[in-house]
């Protein structure tokens, strides 16, 4: 396979993390600023660990249903390069976003019949994700609903070292995020991380 898919590690809270993120040289990390997800971490604690991060590396903003005004400040600040929105937020919140910054948007949808698909071919985002449940629930969705996907995505739901492979061979998806998939006890595990990268890679 020739296409390079891109690695999204989701839900970052401490240094350790971040040093593994800089050494695996993924793509992309999340940073969940909704405060009901055990993965939170304030603005404050975002900006120690961006500052930690190798700025190859995007940092992505996970908000839940967040005033647009506090996802803007944040793009604005370069706390966050990426606004990932997860709480269906609609078109005309996109629009407001945008009117504010010129920083790119992730809408996430939740997979579960061919419409939710369709919503998300028609999304005005940059990039769409595709996940089950309302995120981070380590389950997977049904995949062959993703026939009808006609743009790159970001893979989520329920991947982890052992599935990514088939999923990158079945899907060739944009990008593949995961999130619980390399905790263990609900923090991130440095040899987890190292062992999804690989996954990925040894598919490219």
């Amino acid at each position: 396979m020739n296409t390079e898919i891109k690695i999204k590690m989701c839900g970052l809270s401490r240094p350790c993390d971040i040093k593994k993120a800089n050494e695996l040289k993924i793509d992309y990390i999340g940073f969940v600023f909704a405060k009901k997800s055990k993965r939170y971490v304030s603005p404050e604690r975002a900006t120690e660990l961006k500052n930690l991060l190798d700025p190859k590396i995007k940092a992505v903003g996970v908000f839940v249903k967040e005033e647009v005004e506090t996802v803007a400040k944040l793009l604005k600040k370069n706390i966050i390069d990426i606004a990932q929105l997860h709480g269906g937020e609609d078109e005309s919140y996109i629009r407001k976003l945008r009117s504010m910054t010129d920083k790119p948007i992730i809408k996430a949808f939740r997979i579960d019949t061919a419409e939710d698909i369709e919503a998300a071919n028609k999304s005005t985002a940059d990039f769409v994700l595709l996940d089950s449940g309302n995120g981070g629930t380590g389950e997977t969705f049904d995949w062959s609903l993703l026939k009808n996907i006609t743009r790159p995505y970001f893979l989520a739901g329920g991947l982890d070292t052992h599935n990514v492979k088939d999923a990158i061979e079945a899907l060739i998806p944009y990008a593949v995020d995961v999130s619980s998939g390399i905790e263990t006890n609900g923090f991130k595990d440095g040899e987890k991380m190292t062992a999804f990268a690989k996954a990925v890679r040894k598919n490219i």
